[in-house]
């Protein structure tokens, strides 16, 4: 498990992708907490079917599928027994339990360089917690202020020069407040 696992920033960072490589609207896009990590994702269709992609918890799978789109390879993964597995459970995800998702939410709906402060932040406090410089339930909290003080946020975001400028920008600034969580 990743440390973005466990505050569920994945699955934030999803929805901003998902945003960006779909161009769908903030509110068409959730997540759903599913302890058995087999459904990698659902698309909710106009006659109201869902399709799923399934397989085993193992991201050779989805990547695969992805590279090889619209063709198949060979993933050299376990094959899904779902008789094996018997269920498959989903929840809600608590936002008060996990406030980098509710972050990365904030993120999509705000729009422009914002969600890539939200990422160069959560990089910075994540590698901060691994070097045991804060504890786990800071790596929101350093996101959170780096989005409130961030200039970053109204940078224009034109050019990938642009893009690595913000970035940085909020790199430099969630780094000077990591004093505040040590």
């Amino acid at each position: 498990m990743t440390i973005d696992s466990a505050t569920l920033m994945n699955k934030g960072l999803e929805l901003l992708e998902a945003h960006h490589l779909f161009s769908l609207a903030p509110n068409k896009l959730d997540a759903l907490i599913h302890p058995q990590s087999i459904v990698h994702c659902l698309v909710h269709l106009s006659d109201g079917s869902v399709l799923a992609q399934l397989s085993c918890p193992d991201m050779r799978t989805p990547i695969a599928y992805s590279l090889a789109w619209p063709e198949r390879m060979h993933a050299p993964t376990k094959r899904l027994d779902l008789a094996e597995l018997g269920t498959l459970s989903f929840e809600a995800p608590d936002l008060r339990r996990f406030p980098a998702l509710r972050l990365a939410r904030e993120a999509l709906a705000e729009g422009g360089s914002t969600g890539t402060v939200l990422n160069a932040a959560n990089e910075v406090a994540v590698e901060a917690f691994l070097a045991k410089r804060i504890g786990f339930l800071a790596i929101a909290g350093v996101v959170e202020e780096t989005l409130a003080a961030s200039s970053a946020l109204a940078a224009p975001r034109r050019s990938v020069e642009d893009v690595l400028a913000i970035d940085a920008e909020a790199r430099r600034c969630a780094r000077s407040l990591l004093g505040r969580f040590a």
